[in-house]
C-alpha cells in the first residue's frame, strides 16, 4: 500500500467467489495436512541461497526425500474484535523502522450506506480513526474496521514475477525479500493483488510485512499481535494442534481476501463482511 485510502464511495456489487466455501474448506484441510500446492521458484536466485544457508527450520526428510516443514505459520484476523485503535500500525512502524507515508500493515474503515460503501484509512490508521463525517454517518447502516497486510500466499504472484529471485518463500510459509539482490524494479509491487508491497523510499528496495520474521525465528510473536488490546490479531503454528490459530478453525467460519485470485493466502479472516472480499 503506497499511500492511505482517502474517503471514497464504493458501489455495492455482488461478491464473486470462484472457489466457494467447499473449496476453501478443502484447501484448509490440505494446508493443515501439509499437502497444499506450493509455488516452485524456477530461478536460482538469492532467495534459494538464503534458504540453503539455514533461513528455514525443517524436519528430517521423509520417504519422498523432501524436507517437511517443522513449522507452518498462519495469521488470523478477527474482524469482530478490531476496534481500529491503530496500535498495530504504530508497533509495526517502531519494530521495523518503516518510513512515513508507507505501511507494512494498515487498517481500513468501511462504512456501509444505502448508497454504497465508503472506505478510509487516514495515514494508514496510524492514529486510529476520527468520527465518521456527519453526512455519511446519518446514512450508515453499519461500519467496521479491517486490518490489512501481506497475505504470505501459498502461491505468491510476487515470487513468480521477480526476475532475480530476490522475493522468495520459506518452508514455514513466510514470503520475504532479499534486499541485497532486489533491483527495486517494482514488478512484485504490481503483481500483488492486495496492495501490500511498496518501494521503500529510503532503501529503494521492495518492502512489505514479514510477519516479523526476525521475531518469530526467536520464538516471539509479531509486534502487531503483541499490542492488540482485543485479540483481533492471532498468529501461530498450524503444526501445533494447541495453537490459537489451529483452535480457531474448529469453532469459527473463516474466509480469505480475493479468493478468486487463487493465491491461497495464509492470512485468514474471521467475521469478515462479504462487502470486503
Amino acid at each position: 500500500m503506497n499511500k492511505p485510502l482517502e474517503n471514497r464511495p464504493q458501489s455495492s456489487r455482488p461478491v464473486i467467489d470462484a472457489g466457494g466455501d467447499d473449496a476453501r474448506r478443502e484447501f484448509l484441510r490440505n494446508f493443515l495436512a501439509g499437502t497444499a500446492t506450493a509455488t516452485v521458484l524456477m530461478v536460482f536466485g538469492p532467495g534459494v541461497a538464503a534458504l540453503a544457508q539455514g533461513g528455514s527450520d525443517s524436519a528430517p526428510a521423509g520417504a519422498s526425500g523432501k524436507a517437511a516443514p517443522k513449522h507452518q505459520f498462519a495469521y488470523v484476523i478477527n474482524v469482530n474484535n478490531c476496534i481500529g485503535c491503530g496500535n498495530c500500525v504504530r508497533a509495526c512502524k517502531r519494530e521495523n523502522q518503516v518510513p512515513s507515508a508507507v505501511f507494512r500493515t494498515w487498517v481500513e474503515r468501511y462504512v456501509v450506506t444505502g448508497e454504497g460503501m465508503y472506505v478510509e484509512s487516514p495515514n494508514g490508521a496510524l492514529e486510529g480513526f476520527s468520527q465518521v463525517n456527519a453526512g455519511i454517518r446519518e446514512k450508515a447502516t453499519k461500519s467496521f474496521t479491517v486490518p490489512k497486510m501481506c497475505n504470505h500466499c501459498e502461491n505468491p504472484p510476487c515470487v513468480q514475477v521477480c526476475p532475480v529471485g530476490a522475493t522468495f518463500k520459506t518452508k514455514e510459509g513466510f514470503v520475504l525479500v532479499d534486499p541485497e539482490h532486489c533491483l527495486g524494479c517494482a514488478y512484485c509491487v504490481q503483481a500483488c493483488p492486495y496492495g501490500a508491497r511498496f518501494i521503500n523510499p529510503v532503501t529503494h528496495k521492495s518492502d512489505k510485512c514479514t510477519w516479523c520474521y526476525h521475531r518469530v525465528k526467536n520464538g516471539k510473536l509479531p509486534a502487531c499481535v503483541t499490542v492488540c488490546p482485543n485479540k483481533a490479531r492471532l498468529f501461530g503454528d498450524l503444526n501445533d494442534p494447541e495453537s490459537e490459530v489451529t483452535q480457531i478453525f474448529k469453532d469459527e467460519a473463516w474466509m480469505v481476501l480475493k479468493p478468486g485470485m487463487h493465491t491461497d493466502p495464509t492470512c485468514f479472516y474471521v467475521g469478515m463482511p462479504r462487502e470486503v472480499v
